[in-house]
């Protein structure tokens, strides 16, 4: 089943969701959407080791 990054993508600018988990072997389909995606400069991708990639609205970061 392939993943419907569009709404996965409006879901986290949303605050319906805190983040989104991409994988490697997901990146490319991912980053289709991502690219197309009206609000994407709101969002921040952190690398992780292993190569998924978390995603998070800006500013949602927890405080310290």
């Amino acid at each position: 089943m392939e993943k419907n990054y569009q709404e996965l993508l409006e879901q986290l600018v949303n605050g319906q969701v805190e983040s989104l988990v991409i994988t490697p072997k997901e990146f490319m389909d991912f980053q289709a959407a991502f690219m197309n995606f009206q609000h994407r400069k709101s969002i921040v991708g952190n690398a992780q080791r292993g190569g998924d990639i978390i995603y998070k609205r800006e500013g949602s970061h927890p405080k310290e």
